[in-house]
């Protein structure tokens, strides 16, 4: 019997769920839901409907060509979220108008525009308990309101200029080039009501920040940048008052960022999270702190747990916060109390967008697991190690073609190591595929849409997804012992699990590859100059000259902080170009700002440039996307991808001639 997953196109129609907004009397959840659209060739979002009791079955909300997302409630019971989708009341609107505020009525309805802006619509907060709408817009540095804003946008257009002056960094982020417009905070009393400009000349404070309203929508409490000497930024907290603008610092320190601001519901404290800012010998840490409304010092809210929380949402008393953190190759929930830390999921999961019922005795979420996608789940708000109950999701989890199992080894400095190990349904055994996360702050264990191992299971690859020095859930120590040697430890723990690994009898230790995105990606690079012993290296979106890369990635600042000159050279894979004998499969995308496409055209050039025989027998490729980012997201190029690497894997792995996909023809 065929699975999902024997068929790219079949895979890529999975619903993928994202997000979760509950209801402020606890009976309706809503998540946004994105599938393919009827040609294939991009992904549409959808609000969709979720019982928190389980017995009704989910039901879509909205259906447009554009989309739907960023779902929140009214104190009232209606649902806000931002779309570009055509204003049925407006007389006239461009086919590319940005997205506006929409409401769905409570009672059922029809959907209407209750706000709009030249520059868009996002970031939507709403208070609890006044209805106080704060928004983010995306506005023209010198515009004094929307009429002139949108006069100055159509100056640009009419004369077509697309220049963008810039006077400090920040110049692009990820995938998108900064300016000339900027996000500044908008503020509407109610649903409906004119727009207040909060923050009139923001600069680029508010770029790539979040933000809270009190639940009586007097403060915003907002992340806001500093520029630093020499070219950097700082993450700091301030508190806008939203009837006069007035802003004023709540968190600020030279050696800490502060992000994710989350208000406790009586409105008199904040959580957020501390981040100190590391330098190349001392890595980062992030602690939840929480600290009062008023003005006043951070508090850890969890000493001695060493761990990183995420996604903090507070119980409706104010006695505890919800949080999520990886932890040993899962991603659990967490309660925070009185500096105690509880743990409330005993499962292999990750989980996300925790939502708090009203009366603290439930936590809804959506949970993933290395085997299954996300879906909404509920679990008991007190009860420690418990197992999640499921709630009806728009289409079932589907069946994986294959088993999960776990691999562990010792690294050379007697540090414990795991991984997960997904195994084909197979008499006979597979062969195997490193498969080596990005970040490199992260970990496997979590759903992947974008690298899903089980696409290679159901074409027969065993993937061993590992977690070396630098991943996330195990500890600052285990961080520590990869900071600025990428080239070390995290190498020869990918060595010391692939050994374990391949020692398997249902392993072909025989018949092995390599790769890796973005840190995964350099570390196949790194891999693919030391070591001879695997048949091919695929390499995504990679770091190749670190020399290059840190003044040319978005956050060089960053950079400075992560590796020093030195450091940076003799980590740096390109060094060791004249090694590589295994074929390489290079992967990027044009609109990469993260690690610009000029690693790929360097290590396309020392690949080809090093190759002695006859041209026609280069073993290398190079796939390029010229209107991708940092992953590749629209549904055919996805498809491509995979198509592209399985055969790469099955002709030099497998010894199968090579076949180049049809669309590449």
């Amino acid at each position: 019997m065929t699975s999902r997953f024997d068929d790219v196109q079949r895979y890529l129609d999975l619903p993928r769920l994202s997000g979760l907004a509950l209801s402020p009397d606890g009976t309706r959840l809503v998540t946004s839901v994105a599938t393919p659209g009827p040609d294939r060739t991009r992904f549409g979002t959808a609000l969709w409907e979720i019982d928190p009791s389980g017995e009704r079955p989910a039901r879509r909300l909205t259906r447009s060509a554009k989309g739907e997302a960023g779902a929140v409630f009214t104190p009232d019971g209606d649902v806000l979220f931002t779309s570009a989708r055509p204003d049925p009341d407006a007389a006239e609107q461009a086919p590319d108008s940005p997205a506006a505020l929409w409401r769905l009525p409570a009672g059922g309805g029809e959907a209407e525009v209750v706000g709009t802006r030249p520059g868009g619509i996002g970031g939507v907060a709403v208070a609890r308990d006044a209805g106080t709408v704060v928004v983010t817009s995306m506005t023209l540095p010198t515009s004094t309101s929307g009429e002139d804003d949108e006069a100055r946008r159509k100056a640009r257009r009419e004369k077509k200029v697309t220049g963008i002056l810039h006077a400090a960094h920040p110049v692009r982020f990820w995938d998108h080039d900064l300016g000339p417009d900027a996000p500044r905070l908008l503020c509407a009393p109610a649903v409906g009501d004119p727009w207040t400009d909060l923050t009139p000349v923001p600069g680029a404070a508010l770029v790539e920040g979040s933000h809270d309203v009190t639940p009586d929508g007097r403060h915003v409490v907002s992340s806001w940048a500093v520029p630093q000497r020499g070219g950097g930024t700082r993450s700091t907290l301030v508190v806008v008052d939203t009837a006069t603008g007035e802003r004023r610092v709540l968190a600020d320190d030279p050696g800490h960022e502060f992000h994710g601001p989350v208000i406790s519901p009586d409105g008199t404290l904040v959580a957020c999270v501390r981040e100190s800012l590391s330098t190349p010998h001392v890595p980062t840490d992030l602690r939840l702190v929480v600290l009062p409304l008023a003005g006043g010092e951070p508090v850890d809210a969890a000493p001695g747990w060493d761990r990183w929380a995420t996604g903090a949402q507070w119980t409706p008393d104010g006695a505890a916060l919800v949080v999520t953190a990886d932890d040993g190759g899962r991603s659990p929930v967490f309660r925070v109390e009185d500096g105690r830390v509880t743990r409330l999921t005993g499962d292999d999961g990750a989980y996300t967008d925790v939502r708090v019922s009203p009366d603290g005795t439930v936590v809804y979420a959506l949970r993933s697991a290395i085997d299954a996608p996300p879906a909404p789940v509920r679990l008991d708000a007190t009860t420690p190690d418990q197992r999640p109950v499921p709630l009806p999701a728009p289409e079932p989890a589907p069946d994986v073609p294959g088993t999960l199992t776990e691999v562990h080894a010792t690294a050379q400095d007697g540090t414990p190591l795991r991984a997960w190990l997904v195994l084909p349904d197979s008499t006979e055994p597979a062969p195997l595929v490193l498969w080596i996360h990005g970040g490199p702050l992260g970990s496997w264990n979590a759903w992947q849409w974008r690298w899903n191992p089980w696409l290679m299971a159901a074409h027969g690859y065993a993937v061993l997804l590992p977690d070396p020095a630098l991943s996330t859930g195990y500890g600052l120590d285990f961080v520590a012992r990869g900071w600025g040697e990428w080239g070390g430890a995290p190498y020869t723990d990918l060595m010391a699990l692939t050994d374990a690994a391949v020692a398997r009898p249902d392993v072909d230790g025989t018949r092995t590859a390599a790769m890796g995105g973005s840190f995964g990606g350099y570390m196949a690079n790194w891999i693919a100059g030391h070591t001879d012993r695997f048949a091919a290296i695929v390499t995504h979106a990679s770091l190749w000259a670190l020399d290059q890369f840190g003044p040319t990635t978005d956050a060089p600042w960053y950079w400075r902080r992560e590796m020093t000159a030195e450091t940076a050279l003799a980590n740096s894979p390109h060094l060791h170009a004249d090694a590589i004998t295994t074929p390489v499969l290079v992967i990027h995308g044009d609109r990469d700002y993260r690690v610009p496409v000029g690693e790929a055209l360097r290590l396309w050039w020392d690949l080809v440039s090093r190759h002695d025989g006859d041209p026609d027998e280069l073993p290398h490729r190079f796939l390029y996307f010229p209107d991708e980012n940092h992953w590749i997201l629209t549904p055919q190029n996805a498809a491509v991808w995979y198509a592209t690497v399985l055969a790469f894997l099955d002709h030099h792995v497998l010894g199968k001639d090579w076949a180049t996909p049809d669309l590449l023809q």
